[in-house]
């Protein structure tokens, strides 16, 4: 299966996010990607008004990828924001990866939110708790967001759930040492896993400074931690092709999900 990241810059306003997010799934789709994937708050970056894109933008983001997606027959993942209903703080939203397309409507909330760096996420962001994969031609897929990547047992668990490959939408705020971080720690939970891992992160707007919205290095990892492909800092499409007999022959060699001790007590 041919995988595309679409690492894109994501405009401030809603309604340009979304006409962006269209170009790069068409643009995607032309060269022969079955699953697109887009990065993480695609529909409206960090920084502003996530609340106000959850209510009045994310059901038209989510309307008109599914469209396009099923147009174009391929399968879409995005990162979105909804009102998080039912939270005891009413002001904040779900960080939520939408997969849409080909008849598909997955979910997936993130589950462990950017406390760290003197970010708080926590505070206009409710966590998910429930992990989520999706089958695209024969290919099980988990799913994870940002942060999540830095927690093993996440993508251990995912495997345990059959899935072969880990889609990773990102907006991965730059900083220092932080972009080597993400590339090391991308193909640590492939190893962890042993599954491909699908990388997608926000390119940085070209200003100086550059807001906190993400650092680019996009990339796709094998099994075996070996990077396939991999983008900059710039916008750009990352194409990658894969199928499960590798993980299949991996796991056979490197069998470490089945030689893992419970050690919890």
């Amino acid at each position: 299966m041919r995988i595309a990241c679409a690492q894109i810059i994501v405009p401030d306003d809603p309604a340009d996010a979304i006409e962006r997010c269209l170009r790069a799934v068409d643009e995607a789709a032309g060269s022969g990607a079955r699953l697109i994937v887009l990065p993480e708050a695609a529909l409206a970056p960090f920084g502003t008004d996530l609340r106000a894109a959850a209510r009045e933008n994310a059901a038209e983001f989510d309307a008109r990828l599914t469209a396009r997606a099923e147009e174009l027959d391929v399968v879409v993942v995005a990162g979105s924001f909804v009102p998080a209903d039912g939270d005891a703080s009413e002001d904040r939203v779900l960080n939520r990866v939408i997969v849409r397309g080909r008849g598909t409507r997955v979910d997936y909330d993130k589950i462990h939110l950017f406390d760290a760096f003197g970010t708080r996420e926590s505070a206009t962001i409710a966590p998910g708790r429930a992990l989520r994969t999706v089958d695209v031609d024969g290919l099980r897929i988990g799913l994870a967001t940002c942060y999540d990547v830095r927690f093993a047992e996440q993508f251990q668990a995912l495997a345990d759930r059959g899935a072969q490959a880990v889609v990773l939408p990102a907006a991965w705020a730059d900083g220092p040492g932080k972009a080597e971080q993400w590339r090391l720690l991308v193909r640590a939970r492939a190893l962890d896993a042993t599954v491909h891992l699908i990388a997608c992160d926000q390119a940085p707007p070209p200003v100086d400074p550059a807001p906190e919205r993400g650092c680019g290095g996009s990339l796709v990892v094998s099994p075996l931690g070996e990077v396939r492909a991999e983008l900059g800092r710039e916008e750009g499409i990352l194409l990658a092709d894969f199928d499960a007999e590798e993980v299949a022959a991996v796991r056979r060699r490197l069998p470490v999900l089945a030689h893992r001790a419970d050690l919890r007590a």
